[in-house]
């Protein structure tokens, strides 16, 4: 049985490494096991160089149709789970046909590499880049090794950013305004803004401010959306009276999110929105919901 085991065993290790590795800044990514690693950071328009390092097995050698290494970017929708779309696809040839017998290095580089996307782990779909190492065979399968690094793109801050006023009433019985000092957040920004109780004829328990996440993937008939409510932020416990104002002050950093994505690559989007949320004594729930735009701004990153 172990000898069964052995033989499918690839007779070499590959071991791929960046150049830059030990200053590289690392940042944590989840893999499909659940399992977290650390991996390279990068942005587009960088050259991503290192090498590849292919260790037969002692006493084996490998026959092989040559090597090649591959930089992919690629989006994967879980509901057509396996199949991969590259929207990046660069490749170099490392050797040619032949044989080997001992230890060999293959240094590799692409430069100015288009990235334009972010790497992106959601709830039905995964954006990632992957380095991919095959070793072509006769007559056995490839050996295939791959190596993971993540992508994060920078924006400066808008120009324009305009605030955020709103009302949201009932008739005769709520009228409420509220406003936001601004519209496009940066990922470690605070949302500061005030809500004003023009009418109150409801009794009122509480209100809190939620931050969501939508997540829209596919088109057409196969679009599926999922929606998360990653921050719930209580703004007021008690019954407000009219003419009364109530501050917000909500600081983003405690909370995972990302930059705002739309329509990426014709697969998905990923948007935020503020749900302002009112609680009557009889629990019922009244809600007014705003679209912010979130941007990865270098100083908060």
């Amino acid at each position: 049985m172990n000898y069964l085991v052995g033989a499918f065993k690839p007779p070499c290790n590959i071991f791929i490494s960046f150049t830059d590795g030990r200053s590289r800044k690392q940042v944590p990514l989840k893999k499909e096991n659940g399992k977290t690693v650390m991996v390279a950071l990068f942005q587009s328009q960088e050259n991503i160089v290192g090498e590849v390092v292919i260790e037969p097995i002692h006493g084996k050698k490998v026959e092989h149709n040559g090597v090649k290494i591959e930089l992919l970017g690629q989006i994967e929708l879980y509901f057509d789970r396996g199949n991969f779309y590259d929207f990046t696809s660069l490749v170099r040839e490392l050797d040619v046909p032949g044989e080997l017998y001992e230890r060999k290095t293959y240094p590799f580089e692409f430069s100015t590499v288009e990235m334009p996307y972010e790497s992106y782990n959601g709830v039905n779909v995964r954006l990632r880049y992957i380095l991919k190492v095959t070793i072509s065979r006769n007559y056995v399968s490839n050996i295939v090794e791959y190596e993971d690094f993540v992508v994060r793109n920078y924006t400066p801050p808008p120009s324009i950013n305009n605030s955020i006023k709103m009302e949201v009433g009932i008739e005769d019985c709520l009228h409420i305004e509220f406003e936001y000092s601004k519209s496009k957040y940066h990922l470690k920004d605070v949302i500061i803004g005030k809500i004003y109780f023009l009418l109150v004829r409801i009794k009122l328990k509480n209100m809190e401010l939620e931050i969501r996440r939508r997540e829209s993937t596919g088109s057409g008939p196969n679009t599926y959306v999922e929606t998360e409510t990653l921050a719930k932020f209580e703004l007021m416990d008690g019954a407000p009276v009219r003419g009364e104002s109530i501050p917000i002050r909500l600081f983003l950093s405690p909370y995972e999110l990302t930059p705002t994505y739309r329509n990426i690559n014709n697969k998905f989007s990923v948007k935020y929105y503020l749900n302002l949320v009112l609680v009557d004594e009889e629990d019922r729930r009244y809600f007014k919901q705003q679209e912010i735009t979130m941007y990865r701004n270098l100083e908060a990153s």
